[in-house]
Formats: structure tokens, sequence, C-alpha cells
């Protein structure tokens, strides 16, 4: 039967289709389906971030993410030069603007020497200077292989290998999945228009993912709450000021990397995110609101004792989110020079952010394991530049788990 498959991936963002695109390189003679809701694949966490390829220096060493990123990442920029994707390695400079960041500063470059991150140098102002001569720093990081690249780009590249397969495999958009009906040997997947039978279900929904993880059936004490992130424009006569990457020194409390400037590879330069929380999942305005996502999110416990540990930082980021000037403040740490009329107010972007029951971030990868199912309930930054590890290493587990010949 046309509708019958041996894997249904629920979700085409980048996991998703990267996953799909190893599983077809691992099992030729396999059917894939993706089933993608939005008419388009690609459109929220891959089409909405920042396009930046990282290197894998900030990660703690041996976890999951560090190990993936640098694979990845190699991996990456040699597929976008096998398929003529444009990409830049430009690469970025971190910057520390005061004494008390010094210590992390030079935390993030023994972890970069650790997961084996290549054209990494500690460079003092005067090396700042040289790179980015209006930055201001008293010490900094070249980290000479970042680069950026458009992720709907790849996201689309891995849809068109998917299909070239001719096996039957392929990426269906417009199929929202709305419910599981369990079968003894597959499951019927049914969307608002179509069911699709599966032998085997790996979901990667992003930020619907402890939704469909419970739709089928599968537990999780994990629940998904979204952190918008607001991004300004560089203007024409602010764009002179930056040449290509700068970030600051991370706070190490938070998962979020900070202010940054980040030149993208269609044109622009983008400043920002900041992280707010967001009571609308997929709302890409700062006053978006859906009860449905506010109430999931508000009767967690693990929010409310998220919100106890960071109630400052959240402060601190709503601030930016609707004050210019602040906003501006922040980018003049690095760049003191810039003036109101050098950015003007850009898109958004929102970030899944897997939270754990008693309030902690869940930093690495999280996978639950269910009958005939899999579930990515978190696959955090670097999603994007290691998606092919990502992909590879979840079509490993399931050709283990699901016992695939």
């Amino acid at each position: 039967m046309e509708n019958n498959f041996d894997i249904i991936i629920v979700g085409g963002g980048i996991v998703g289709l990267a996953t799909a695109y190893k599983l077809t390189l691992q099992h030729p003679n396999k059917k894939i389906l993706v089933l993608e809701k939005e008419k388009e694949v690609a459109v929220h966490q891959t089409g909405h971030n920042s396009g930046v390829i990282h290197s894998g220096i900030y990660y703690k060493p041996g976890s999951y993410k560090a190990r993936n990123c640098v694979e990845g990442r190699r991996e990456l920029v040699k597929f976008a030069k096998d398929y003529h994707i444009p990409h830049d390695i430009c690469g970025k400079i971190i910057v520390a603007t005061e004494e008390s960041e010094l210590t992390h500063m030079n935390k993030v470059y023994n972890n970069g020497i650790a997961n084996g991150v290549e054209d990494i140098q500690l460079i003092d102002a005067k090396g700042i200077k040289e790179i980015e001569p209006y930055c201001e720093g008293i010490s900094g990081l070249w980290v000479g292989c970042t680069g950026i690249i458009d992720y709907t780009d790849v996201a689309k590249k891995y849809v068109e290998l998917i299909h070239a397969k001719n096996n039957g495999s392929k990426v269906l958009t417009s199929q929202k999945v709305i419910g599981f009906e369990k079968q003894n040997e597959s499951t019927t997947v049914i969307t608002e228009s179509s069911k699709f039978i599966g032998n085997y279900i790996i979901s990667t929904s992003g930020l619907q993912a402890d939704r469909i993880t419970k739709k089928e059936g599968a537990k999780t004490d994990s629940a998904i709450v979204g952190f918008r992130g607001d991004y300004y424009d560089l203007t024409e006569k602010g764009l002179s000021k930056v040449k290509n990457l700068i970030y600051p020194v991370p706070n190490p409390k938070f998962p979020f990397l900070g202010v940054h400037f980040t030149r993208m590879i269609k044109g622009g330069t983008e400043c920002g995110p900041n992280a707010v929380f967001v009571f609308d999942r997929e709302g890409y305005s700062k006053t978006s609101f859906n009860l449905k996502d506010t109430a999931e999110a508000f009767t967690y416990g693990g929010t409310w004792k998220f919100f106890g540990k960071h109630w400052r930082f959240g402060m601190d980021e709503y601030r930016g989110a609707f004050s210019k000037t602040y906003f501006l403040n922040r980018l003049r740490k690095l760049i003191p020079s810039l003036q109101m009329e050098d950015i003007v107010s850009s898109r958004c972007g929102i970030r899944a952010m897997a939270l754990g029951p008693e309030g902690e971030m869940l930093d690495d990868f999280k996978i639950e394991k269910h009958g005939n199912a899999m579930h990515v309930i978190n696959s955090p930054s670097p999603a994007a530049t290691a998606s092919l590890a990502y992909g590879n290493e979840i079509a490993l587990m399931a050709t283990e788990y699901f016992n695939l010949k």
C-alpha cells in the first residue's frame, strides 16, 4: 500500500530531515516518511536561527554536544561544498570586556582544545582591533573555523536527496499529526487529512516534542518551554562597524550565548538575540499569546522552579525585549560607538527549551523510547550545525532499538 512505511518521522525540521536522510543512506531498502505540519519544511527553529556554523568550543568536553558539534560541523562544511550551498567560514571573535569574564573565557578556550576544535587562539586587545576595528575588549578568542550558512537551504537539500533515492521515501508537508492508533506490529499516524501506517515512529518535533511524545503514549517528565529571541539589524550606517561575527563571553549559568553580532550569508548583519519566556510556542511577535501554551507552561511545576532560580535574568531579558535603548546598551558593551540609528528592529526566533521537573534546563540530547517509537525530546543548539551527526546518531540508535535489518 502507498501509505505504508517502514519508518515515519514526525517533524520536518533540520534534525528530522537529517535523520531521514541518514536512514536512507544506512537502509536504502527502507521506505521513510517525514511528516511536517507546515506548508514548508524547516520553518520554525531551523528557519529562525542565526545561521552560524558553530565550532564546538563552548561545550563540556566528552558531552554528546561537544563530540557531535565538531564532527557534524566538518561534515556539514563538506556537504555544503559538495552540493554548492552558499556558506562562508569567516571566523568569529569572543570578546571579554571586563576582568571578571577572563576565567570563563579561558575555560571556553580549554574546552575548545579538549574538543579538538581547530584554528583557535587567545588574542589581546590589539588583536581584537585588527579583526574588528570598532570592537572594544581587554582580551579575546579567535575561532577561525566558525562560519555562516542558511540552514533552510541545508534542510531543503536533505529533502531533495531523500526524494532522489526513488525508493518510496518522501517528505510531506501540510500534514499536522493529531493522533496515533496502535496495532500489534505497526502504528497508524493520523494527520488532519490522511492516515499513514508505519512499523516504527521517530518524533523530532522541536517546539511540540513533549506533546507528540504524550500523544503517542510515551511518558516524559520533561516539558518544552519556549524562549523568544528578538533581533535587530544593522542599518546601512551601522554595517561598517562589524565585519563578521562578534560574541561576548557567555554567562556560564545560562545556555544562551548573549547578544552578539552575526553577518548573514544572504546579506546584512543581525544583532541579538535576547531570551524571553513566550506565552505562545509558535508566536513570532512580542505580544503573541496562546492560552493552551501558557496554561501548560504554568501548570508544569518545573516552570515555576525555573523562574524561582532565574527571575532576575528573566526581568533583564524582558527589559531588552521592549526597550531599544536597553538592547542598544547591551550591544555597546562590545561596540561602544554604536548609535540608536545604527540598529533597526527585525525578526525573532523561538527556541524550544526542555525543562526537567526541578526546573533544570536540559543541556544535552534527550531521547525517550516507547514500544516501537523513539522521541527526541531535546535536541539543543548546536542541532543545526550538528544535524548530520545528530541524524546519524539517531539513525544508528533506531537501527539498534528497532532491530532494523
